[in-house]
């Protein structure tokens, strides 16, 4: 089986071949073949009578000890997994009011208020006076309301409900599944889905859509506030792939999720005393930072930093030879990374206490001496660099050149430049005339099951060509970014005719001499909300709802809880949204059926699951055709 189509990554999946240590994809060979009744979603061990399975043929037992039949195995664990999802968006948006409670009372010296333009937008949006207020003021205000998110209220999630059309929270109303705080609907779907509670499939879905909305919250709170705290990212040029790493430089790598600590080893990596030190340890070229997974992607579109790879593909940046610190956060990081690690003289370095790898150093992050903590990272770093084995450098030469930072407010700019007097304008005019057939979002993970990056290069050439506007966030960007695909190039390579003519019309307006990219980088996974804003502006304008309007989205490569949350609130926001690999959910007729057909009903948005990419890409856009002929626009 093809394990990857990526060059840089395939050279170094030899050469850990070639000296004998196991990646991620051997791993996965060892497994095989892997347990049916999981994939199906037909096994239980919520309590200690089981683990208990279910025949999915029919001729074995039909119910689990407690009676619990095929449909409510199936439907408690997608409840179980969203939950998992929430509750990870949950603790990263957490952390990111804490630091902003503390930045608002003058407590965190190294994070400053960086846009106050962004402060006042969501205050605003949230109902925070802004009129004749202080920035620390209005910031307290806003960190406060964030910090009540996470406590069961009597009104709705306040990050949730702001942030869709008007119709979207009537439809959510309608239906029961308002959230009324980030954590509540986790502990109560881990509540209903424990033994003797909840047996009702549907009853259960429904408490899933709840919980995937406050998924939604979490993530678009997690998104303002690093916005106010680092900066709404701004379009800038930069490079992808493992040859951004140097051989004559100390190579950091930052992997995780949360930017609290990697954009201050950013900033504290330009200090000169340290630069020196790198150099005086005998690399010429100084500090090189880059990023791996979605950490990767906070500072990439903030600060233009390098991207070296994916999730999948992780270890591979060890394998170079030329890794001198990998310091990671949290979610997405394999405790593999140390195993791969003792092989050469990377260090591994844990930063948050809830996140700890045996094997690795732990240099624990507390806001308060988030500048020491990172100093110290780059002083580690730097001193590993002496212990490098010549032998063992192996650095890809394949690079590319990569337009990100496409921020919902930078996408606006964009457009303003066109249209100063309505930007959105020149946006729904081109939908409406057929430049632009319609918008898709690329989300989510790579996996070992399927070739990396294989299905999303497929499907947006196929996309690109018949004129559908690429937005992309999380590893789907990485897998762009790092096989060429956020360059003028591609562009003019693979654009049809249509959108070759609006991003041209608008790059050419923002002084960049030819088009913007043919995938624009929103940035991490949580940023998915960038997308939702962008489609909540394009509605409202329109005056109509979500489930509506020409626009899909894709995780032809899912892996995580994560993604099965984020799937399943673009679902209820309306978005018909694409699976390239199916759920554990396929043992259930009734939780396929909700959530491939009745679901459409309710939210308008449904799922559809197709691995091969040529016929996910025809699905999308038969699935535009219909939305395009429902509001009365050319198929």
């Amino acid at each position: 089986m093809e394990k990857t189509t990526d060059r840089a990554t395939q050279s170094m999946i030899d050469e850990a071949e070639k000296r004998g240590i196991p990646l991620v994809w051997d791993r996965f060979a060892a497994q095989l073949p892997q347990c049916g009744f999981g994939e199906l979603g037909l096994c239980c061990r919520h309590c200690m009578q089981g683990p208990c399975r279910i025949d999915p043929f029919g001729d074995g037992p039909q119910r689990g000890v407690c009676g619990a039949d095929r449909d409510t195995f199936v439907a408690r664990g997608l409840g179980r997994a969203v939950a998992a999802g929430t509750a990870s968006h949950g603790g990263h948006a957490r952390h990111m009011a804490h630091i902003l409670l503390k930045s608002a009372k003058g407590q965190a010296p190294d994070y400053p208020i960086r846009d106050e333009a962004k402060l006042r937008q969501v205050a605003t949006r949230i109902g925070v006076a802004v009129e004749g207020r202080g920035t620390a003021e209005i910031a307290l205000e806003v960190a406060q309301l964030a910090m009540a998110e996470f406590s069961e209220k009597d009104t709705p999630l306040l990050w949730a409900a702001t942030a869709v059309t008007k119709g979207r929270v009537e439809t959510f109303i309608k239906y029961g599944v308002v959230p009324t705080g980030i954590d509540s609907p986790v502990a109560e779907m881990m509540h209903r889905t424990t033994y003797g509670v909840d047996a009702d499939p549907v009853n259960l879905l429904l408490g899933t859509v709840k919980c995937a909305l406050a998924d939604f919250g979490a993530c678009h709170l997690a998104t303002d506030l690093a916005d106010i705290l680092f900066g709404t990212p701004q379009p800038v040029v930069t490079k992808a792939n493992l040859g951004v790493l140097k051989k004559d430089a100390v190579n950091i790598a930052l992997h995780g999720h949360n930017p609290l600590l990697s954009d201050v080893v950013v900033q504290v990596s330009e200090d000169l005393e340290l630069v020196a030190a790198a150099k005086k340890a005998g690399a010429p070229a100084g500090l090189n930072v880059v990023g791996i997974c979605c950490t990767g992607n906070e500072i990439m579109v903030r600060h233009g930093i390098p991207l070296a790879t994916s999730s999948v593909s992780q270890e591979t940046a060890i394998v170079t030879g030329v890794l001198d610190a990998l310091v990671v956060d949290y979610q997405c990081i394999m405790p593999a990374l140390a195993s791969v690690a003792e092989c050469y003289h990377t260090k591994l370095i844990t930063t948050m206490p809830i996140a700890k790898i045996p094997g690795a150093t732990h240099m624990e992050f507390t806001p308060d001496k988030a500048r020491e903590t990172a100093r110290e990272i780059i002083r580690t770093a730097i001193e590993a660099f002496s212990r490098r084995d010549p032998d063992k450098i192996r650095i890809p030469q394949e690079t590319n050149a990569a337009i990100v930072g496409f921020s919902a407010e930078a996408v606006v700019a964009a457009l303003a430049l066109v249209n100063p007097e309505d930007p959105l304008k020149p946006l729904i005019d081109n939908i409406v005339n057929g430049n632009i057939y319609g918008i898709c979002l690329f989300a989510g993970c790579n996996t070992v099951k399927i070739a990396q990056d294989a299905n999303y290069i497929e499907m947006v050439k196929r996309l690109a060509a018949k004129n559908v506007l690429i937005l992309a966030t999380g590893c789907a960007s990485g897998a762009f970014a790092r096989q060429g695909f956020m360059t003028q190039e591609a562009t003019r390579s693979y654009a049809g005719d249509g959108l070759k003519a609006v991003l041209t019309a608008i790059g050419e307006a923002a002084g960049l001499a030819g088009p913007l990219p043919l995938v624009l980088h929103m940035g991490s996974c949580v940023d998915n909300t960038r997308a939702a804003d962008v489609a909540v502006a394009v509605a409202n304008k329109l005056g109509v709802d979500l489930d509506r309007l020409p626009v899909v989205a894709s995780a032809p490569e899912p892996v995580t809880e994560k993604a099965v949350a984020i799937g399943t609130w673009a679902v209820a926001a309306g978005l018909p949204t694409h699976l390239g690999l199916a759920p554990p959910v396929l043992g259930s007729k009734t939780v396929t059926t909700v959530l491939t057909s009745t679901v459409k009903d309710l939210f308008g948005g449904y799922f559809m699951v197709e691995p091969d990419p040529g016929k996910a890409a025809d699905l999308l856009l038969a699935t535009l055709s219909s939305r395009r002929t429902g509001l009365g626009l050319s198929a």
